[in-house]
């Protein structure tokens, strides 16, 4: 994990890779809970029997937002700002889904800083663009540019 001492040491990590995660697995039993939390339930998700013969590899997939929602998860083991009064999610500039996350996957983030830019009130929005690796996949699961604000 990469440590800095305030946000604004963030600033010195622009154009690094911030490292990456262990991995993760993402099982039916994760599938099935976010398609019970969002109403997502549509059979490429969740239904196992019918993907067994329907689905190319014979497995159910993650939600795409699913997959996306596993960003924070796996980046908060990558960068800690040690002298910060709070962190907030700011959104994304740019999502792509560019390729499934089988059941029973594993998955990895991979952060790049791209940007650090000073905000109102001390703190700084940290643009990054974040990559989740599908194991054995020749593509990423998800690409994405997030934006995060931290403040001393």
């Amino acid at each position: 994990m990469k440590v800095v001492q305030t946000p604004q040491d963030l600033k010195g990590l622009v154009g690094q890779t911030t490292g990456t995660s262990e991995w993760y697995t993402v099982d039916q039993a994760i599938i099935d809970k976010f398609a019970e939390a969002t109403g997502d339930h549509q059979w490429i998700h969740v239904d196992v029997e019918r993907a067994k013969k329907e689905m190319p590899g014979g497995k159910t997939i993650a939600h795409g937002y699913l997959t996306l929602s596993l960003i924070p998860r796996l980046a908060a083991t990558l960068l800690k700002v040690e002298k910060r009064s709070r962190g907030i999610n700011y959104g994304l500039n740019k999502v792509r889904f560019t390729a499934p996350v089988p059941a029973g996957a594993r998955v990895r983030l991979t952060q790049k800083i791209k940007a650090v830019d000073d905000i109102e009130g001390g703190g700084v929005r940290i643009t990054s663009e974040m990559t989740l690796e599908v194991e054995g996949s020749k593509r990423p699961a998800v690409v994405a540019e997030t934006l995060g604000l931290s403040y001393p």
